[in-house]
């Protein structure tokens, strides 16, 4: 049987991580900037993250939500402690898109409402709910289509309210920093106003932090920046390290029943031990500092290479923006660097998502073959 055929494959077999490198069957060493879209948080195969998955899969891996399990009440307080988030309950699923369709289904239950708005360039999964609020017409199918969801441009307050005051809207949802969409972040202003116009309308506030959470802008939370308070948090990628893992903060002020939520995998004993061991390993060394000052070496970096136009995101979620299209630069670091970076849906912005391990040699390393990859390119398009 062959598999379907929905990826295109970069013509590369890893085998093998150990901290920031990935390598290939071969033996080859890639440094790895990417991630694996944002999901290496605390570095590949790292020795705490061993541990606990080897100690926990040795005792019990799986059982059914039906039962207690105390490692989900050990990851919700460690993840309070960590984040400084208050009074919120937790529900544990296995993917960021799962968690964005919970989110939204307890916001419709909560208001007894059925619009979403959403924001250009936005992208919360490909599950049908939350793909019908992903800005990529191309991957929705006509029976996505069905849902009750409105674009609005991002950073436009005015609009929103018109929606708000037509009485349908359960939700808002937005990424603080877009990911796919391209590293975009709308000024601080537009998301407080954002969050004073939800309490105003009865309108739940969804923040998706599935990249941009767990500690990778600096903050534990991007949201956090900017002074609000949502009434549903999504994460997922770098909550695992690898292993799926997806949750959704709640506020307490939504009543919980059962049956309203349910899931088969969410929280089970084998990702409960994984989650843990990356939040240990965020605290133990400091990984959230980390994130921030190495973006501060990136940033002054960056800003010396002249075809660099703009910096975008924060922390270790960075975009670097060029006045052409990075396919073939992205190719190049990867095939003749051995360097992983990311793509978006601004085909001029390279994305750098890596582990929060990260040092700053590693992107003197980026730095120098991103400054080769350069000229290279400008001879090629000269001679081409």
């Amino acid at each position: 049987m062959e598999l379907f055929d929905v990826y295109p494959l970069y013509d590369i077999t890893p085998e093998k991580g150990d901290g920031c490198y990935v390598y290939d069957e071969s033996g080859r060493k890639y440094l790895d900037l990417y991630g694996g879209h944002a999901v290496i948080s605390i570095g590949h195969a790292h020795p705490n993250y061993l541990q606990a998955i080897q100690t926990q899969v040795a005792k019990l891996g799986f059982y059914s939500n039906s039962i207690k399990n105390p490692l989900q009440n050990e990851l919700a307080g460690k993840l309070e402690e960590i984040s400084g988030i208050r009074d919120y309950a937790l529900f544990l699923c296995s993917s960021g898109a799962e968690a964005n369709e919970n989110a939204l289904k307890v916001a419709s239950f909560h208001t007894g409402k059925d619009r979403i708005i959403y924001f250009e360039n936005a992208f919360h999964g490909r599950t049908s709910g939350v793909v019908a609020i992903t800005d990529n017409e191309t991957i929705k199918a006509p029976f996505n289509k069905g849902h009750k969801a409105t674009r609005l441009a991002f950073n436009n307050i005015a609009a929103l309210e018109t929606e708000f005051k037509k009485g349908d809207v359960a939700a808002v949802i937005f990424e603080v920093i877009q990911g796919v969409g391209g590293l975009n972040e709308a000024d601080s202003g537009f998301y407080k106003a954002a969050a004073d116009i939800c309490k105003e309308y009865n309108v739940m506030l969804i923040v998706d932090e599935v990249q941009s959470g767990y500690g990778r802008t600096g903050d534990f939370f991007a949201f956090q920046r900017h002074g609000i308070r949502p009434d549903i948090i999504s994460m997922a990628k770098g909550m695992g390290n690898g292993f799926p893992v997806g949750a959704i903060f709640i506020d307490n002020k939504i009543t919980p029943r059962y049956g309203m939520l349910g899931t088969t995998f969410g929280g089970n004993h084998l990702a409960c031990a994984a989650a843990i061991s990356v939040l240990d390993t965020i605290k133990e060394e400091n990984l959230m500092q980390n994130a921030a000052e190495v973006s501060e070496y990136i940033r002054e970096e960056a800003a010396k290479i002249s075809e660099i136009k703009k910096i975008k995101g924060r922390g270790l979620m960075i975009g670097l923006e060029f006045d052409f299209e990075i396919a073939a630069l992205r190719k190049e670091l990867l095939f003749d660097f051995q360097i992983f970076t990311g793509a978006s849906s601004n085909k001029k912005l390279l994305r750098i998502l890596p582990p929060l391990t990260i040092q700053k040699e590693h992107f003197q390393v980026f730095f120098e073959a991103l400054r080769q990859a350069l000229i290279n390119q400008k001879i090629s398009s000269e001679t081409s």
